[in-house]
């Protein structure tokens, strides 16, 4: 067997910059890491996440750093020795005891070193000395020459993490370092060189396909793989090549599903590579779900379908977008990976999309998803700029697909390979037409040839689209409506979240509403006194153009301009809430035509105003409920249609959904005005009912002081015939008792007039108190109760309205 020595500590780091005075000539370093996590460590640089610390910071990103260790070893003649780096970032060049043994310049590969023969008995000096980014994208651009990107920095002229260099919800933190596992592997005669596993259905029965190809030391004739799946077990011999490929039939498995569907069964994969006498000599381990997957693009009577077909069911995606859950990404355990995947679960997310400005997660968390039933859409590592297609640039995608590929394809998460974020769509759209002059290339040589072509070869069982939005052709301008995915951004950026309604796409992959992170994130990471929307550090922490003046803009016609910053706060969270789940409550009504709906964005890399639905810290926006109320797999709206209104029940259950339906209008102070019932409203699976309200429940007689309630069994909706700006909500009224329960406290609350999308902000109470509920909204005399999380103890009086409860009655005058 491979003998596996991790090279994780002993590490020490230092800067080559002697402009740089004050850093020590060695600094403590830690494997896996990054430059800046070491100096913070050392207590050499200030938390860049503080504050306005971050452009305190940007020498770091400019400078060369060496990582340097001393190891011992056992040179052994007869095995062939090897570093294997999982991950360095991203310009590096590294030595052995003085030799140069390679250059790395890509961030997203693999890199193994042979070093047979170079090491020395006793103590090994091995160092790698990490280029400044900065100074590679300046000599990389007078190679290729410009090309266009929408965001700072030279990340579309390397394979580097894209958003390192700053996004509209990212700070420049332009990272070095050994940023995954580092070991020395030893071994004899042959080892796997390249192990690709796919697991679909075909007929009832699980099938796997295997694809190994080893290398060898000699001549290893007689070598055979053994693979083991479900009880099943299969031999083969590796042809004279090294290669070997075969297929094992698991009989009638337990099948994997998304999560809202069914359970996730994963069965126990081994492979060994073994000599001709049955000696193990490498070994391969994974956990495989079965699933089939289909991504359906046919034409239909609406232009062309974009729908995610999973063992044969078409299903409505209920997403959002990950982006790198921090800025150094060594700091992510598998812990918090899992935790984070549990929250989208929790919200009634079942499919993730991993963003192309970003990186590849590691394996811990499709692990995670795969155990979740969480669905991954994964990006290839392309966002909103213009790439070069000519080497070396074209040789390093190359590699990083085929790596990734293969590393990524057996997990059953895993749903479609996707191009790029944005790319064809700024082509065509964003101005790079005249820059980019006739022969030069911009990336779609990549979308259109490279990866498909790689993925069919590597990974034939799962779909590959070329991008994010993309119309299915390049006849079709990349956004349409009625093809492909689109991207709903003139919302938020130009107009108020009300014009979601003039869109029903095939697919939404990316809309989003900003708002500020909860209070206590806020708080811990900025330090203004007093706190204000223009205060420094709550300006720092806000990186879209005019993003405080959108957010203002954006209240404009729904709610008044807020006076002070709790009311800030509050109303720009709301407000944000309020519009993803206007947009996922619209598109999910058309399950008819639109088929997903996936939220920019899921969390956030540090404490920020950002489009997330769940801050750096962990905490739950109001947005984060909000999506949790309108993926919910049994949805109740009330929606438009022409000059009607319906009631609209989506069903995304196996089971179908019949119940009486009854609602009313009524006056804000609870007085009916008219009602109705009907008793058997069927919704079957996977269908979007509509049920028209008549004219006396649809038409009020005082706009400004009624509100339409429509209810089946506990899902209710309500219809507001103006907004808050122009509804006589009363002044808040309402009584609080508490009761003590296990793991923290029952908070109820009883509304003595009518309360408008009622939050309680367990934060203020508590930084790592966690509410099971939010944006509630009662009639007067109804009660409602919040769970609380927590292992503090409070009374009745601590739970402030205005301050702790919150609704939307407040922020009118």
């Amino acid at each position: 067997m491979i003998e596996k020595t991790e090279l994780h500590t002993g590490w020490t780091l230092s800067c080559n910059d002697t402009g740089r005075p004050g850093l020590p000539e060695s600094i403590p370093a830690t494997v896996p890491g990054c430059v800046h996590t070491d100096l913070l460590a050392a207590r050499l640089i200030p938390d860049p996440y503080l504050d306005v610390n971050e452009i305190t910071n940007d020498w770091i990103g400019r400078c060369e750093w060496v990582y340097r260790l001393s190891f011992d070893a056992v040179p052994d003649e007869a095995k062939v020795q090897e570093l294997v780096f999982d991950g360095l970032d991203t310009i590096a060049t590294i030595r052995l005891n003085g030799e140069e043994i390679g250059r790395t310049f890509n961030q997203h590969r693999t890199y193994r070193f042979d070093v047979s023969g170079r090491l020395k008995a006793g103590s090994n000096e091995l160092s790698v000395t990490f280029h400044s980014a900065y100074a590679y994208g300046a000599e990389m651009e007078k190679q290729y020459g410009y090309r266009p990107n929408n965001y700072p920095g030279p990340g579309n002229l390397m394979r580097k993490m894209a958003c390192n260099f700053g996004w509209d919800w990212g700070p420049t933190l332009v990272t070095a370092g050994i940023w995954k596992p580092v070991r020395l592997e030893s071994w004899d005669r042959a080892r796997l060189a390249e192990t690709r596993v796919s697991a679909t259905l075909a007929g009832g029965d699980g099938v796997v396909t295997i694809n190994a190809r080893m290398t060898a030391q000699q001549d290893c004739q007689g070598c055979s793989i053994v693979a083991l799946i479900g009880g099943v077990s299969h031999a083969i011999e590796v042809s004279a090549s090294g290669e070997a490929s075969f297929q094992v039939t698991v009989p009638s498995p337990q099948i994997w599903w998304p999560h809202h569907l069914g359970g996730q069964p994963l069965y126990p994969l081994s492979i060994e590579l073994r000599d001709a006498g049955g000696h193990v000599l490498d070994s391969y381990a994974k956990e495989i779900g079965f699933r089939s997957i289909r991504l359906d693009t046919a034409p239909d009577e609406h232009g062309s379908a974009f729908t995610f077909i999973v063992n044969d069911v078409p299903l409505f995606a209920c997403g959002a977008n990950w982006i790198p859950d921090d800025c150094f990404p060594s700091r992510v355990t598998a812990e918090r990976y899992a935790a984070r995947i549990d929250e989208a679960k929790a919200a009634n997310i079942n499919m993730l999309r991993v963003w192309g400005g970003g990186i590849f997660e590691r394996d811990e968390f499709y692990e995670a998803c795969d155990r979740a039933g969480m669905m991954v859409w994964q990006d290839f590592l392309f966002a909103c700029a213009s790439y070069p297609e000519e080497e070396p640039l074209l040789g390093e995608v190359e590699a990083e697909v085929r790596d990734n590929v293969v590393r990524l394809m057996p997990h059953a998460s895993l749903m479609v390979w996707n191009g790029n974020n944005e790319n064809i769509w700024g082509f065509d759209e964003w101005g790079w037409r005249p820059i980019i002059k006739d022969g030069v290339s911009w990336g779609l040589g990549y979308y259109l040839d490279v990866l498909p072509r790689l993925c069919a070869a590597l990974d034939p069982d799962r779909p590959y689209y070329p991008g994010s939005p993309y119309s299915g052709s390049m006849d079709i301008e990349p956004n349409d409506d009625g093809h492909g995915c689109k991207h709903i951004w003139d919302v938020w950026n130009d107009v108020g979240w009300e014009v979601y309604r003039n869109y029903i796409p095939r697919f939404c992959s990316e809309f989003g509403w900003q708002a500020p992170p909860n209070w206590a994130t806020l708080e811990e990471s900025v330090h203004d006194a007093p706190l204000t929307p223009q205060s420094y550090g709550v300006f720092h922490h806000q990186k879209a153009t005019q993003g405080n003046e959108k957010l203002i803009r954006g209240l404009s016609g729904h709610l008044p301009v807020p006076q002070t910053m709790d009311d800030w706060h509050f109303a720009t969270q709301l407000n944000q809430a309020r519009a993803i789940r206007f947009a996922i409550e619209h598109m999910r009504s058309h399950r008819a035509i639109c088929k997903g709906a996936i939220v920019w964005q899921f969390n956030d890399c540090w404490p920020v105003t950002s489009w997330a639905a769940l801050d750096s810290a962990g905490r739950r926006k109001p947005l984060w409920y909000a999506m949790q109320q309108a993926f919910d797999p049994r949805l109740l709206t009330i929606q438009p249609r022409g000059r009607k209104l319906a009631a609209v029940a989506v069903n995304e259950r196996t089971l179908f959904w019949r119940s009486k339906i009854a609602g009313k209008r009524m006056r804000l102070d609870g007085t009916v005005l008219a009602e109705f019932e009907f008793w058997r409203l069927l919704c079957d699976r996977f269908e979007a009912k509509e049920f028209e309200l008549a004219d006396d429940i649809a038409t009020p007689d005082n706009a400004a002081n009624e509100v339409v309630m429509v209810q089946m069994l506990d899902k209710r909706a309500f219809h507001y015939f103006v907004e808050d700006i122009d509804l006589k909500l009363p002044k808040p009224e309402m009584t609080v008792s508490m009761n003590a329960t296990a793991d923290g406290f029952d908070v109820i609350v009883t509304a003595g007039t009518f309360l408008k999308d009622l939050c309680l902000m367990a934060d203020r109470l508590d930084p790592a108190a966690v509410v099971d509920s939010m944006l509630i909204t009662l009639l007067p005399g109804e009660s409602h109760t919040f769970a609380i999380k927590t292992r503090k103890t409070f009374k009745a009086r601590d739970i402030t309205p205005g301050v702790v409860l919150r609704c939307a009655n407040d922020l009118l005058p």
